[in-house]
């Protein structure tokens, strides 16, 4: 039997590859990983592994203790962070996906390198499935205009890849994706529907707040009641997560041909538990 040559022993600065390595079944390679990765992925928590630092404020001393053969980061991280895993010593690999085709391939790379890539494939292909079924349910030419963000303050909106799942869902994209803005700008484009998912902050956005600060009240999504929140795991980790995001969305655009869906919150007060 041909020896494995793949890593044994993986530190994953970022929820996305815990999830891509959870996917391909490869979660057991995993020694440490962020305490985000656990909000995408409970079981590594369950399971004793370190909790380091994430690519943003990685350490080079947390990642030596794991003794890692590989260690998984990706953007958005900071030059001092890079020089830290750097000299840890250990093998990088440095993900930047903007689109979802960036994130398939991001799938297959990883596959590759564990040795499974037949895995990744069919990873890919479910994603690929879940995205052109919900797409084929809202192919009738009825488009709200959408507005996604990332982030409050500043405000940015989401990343290409959403735009895309939005897209899929029956939507058009309003602003420029990944790009920062203005609430008097987004104002200005009148969304009919806003979705915010804050990095970081769960399904914890406090929409009436966020509305009233911004001066959004007149906006056409605040006075229809089609404000949003969705939660930051299932928009903003690239990962085969983004079908739960692409479902939350669905039912946020289109509700009247998708349920509600886990995950999405509304500003009328409406909750769909996990």
């Amino acid at each position: 039997m041909p020896s494995d040559h793949s890593p044994q022993r993986i530190v994953s600065l970022q929820p996305s590859a815990t999830v891509i390595l959870a996917a391909i079944g490869k979660l057991d390679r995993i020694v440490a990983c962020t305490k985000y990765c656990a909000d995408v992925c409970p079981e590594v928590v369950r399971s004793g592994r370190a909790i380091v630092a994430d690519s943003w404020t990685a350490h080079s001393q947390e990642i030596l203790r794991a003794q890692p053969d590989l260690v998984i980061a990706a953007v958005p991280y900071q030059e001092k962070a890079v020089i830290e895993i750097l000299k840890s010593g250990a093998r990088f690999l440095g993900l930047a996906p903007k689109t979802l085709a960036d994130i398939y391939t991001d799938i297959a790379t990883i596959a590759g390198i564990m040795g499974v890539a037949e895995c990744g494939q069919q990873v890919i292909t479910k994603m690929e499935l879940a995205i052109d079924d919900v797409r084929s349910q809202v192919d009738d030419g009825i488009r709200p205009r959408v507005f996604c963000e990332e982030w409050g303050k500043p405000l940015i909106a989401s990343q290409p890849w959403v735009a895309e799942l939005v897209r899929a869902a029956g939507g058009e994209f309003v602003g420029v994706p990944g790009s920062t803005t203005s609430a008097d700008t987004v104002l200005l484009d009148d969304p009919d529907i806003v979705v915010a998912a804050w990095c970081g902050a769960g399904d914890r956005v406090p929409l009436e707040k966020m509305v009233q600060q911004r001066g959004w009240n007149e906006m056409r999504a605040a006075r229809e009641g089609r404000v949003y929140c969705i939660r930051d795991e299932f928009l903003n980790t690239p990962a085969p997560t983004l079908i739960q995001g692409l479902r939350a969305l669905a039912a946020a655009i289109r509700p009247d041909r998708f349920p509600q869906s886990p995950g999405l919150r509304c500003i009328n007060g409406h909750y769909s538990p996990d």
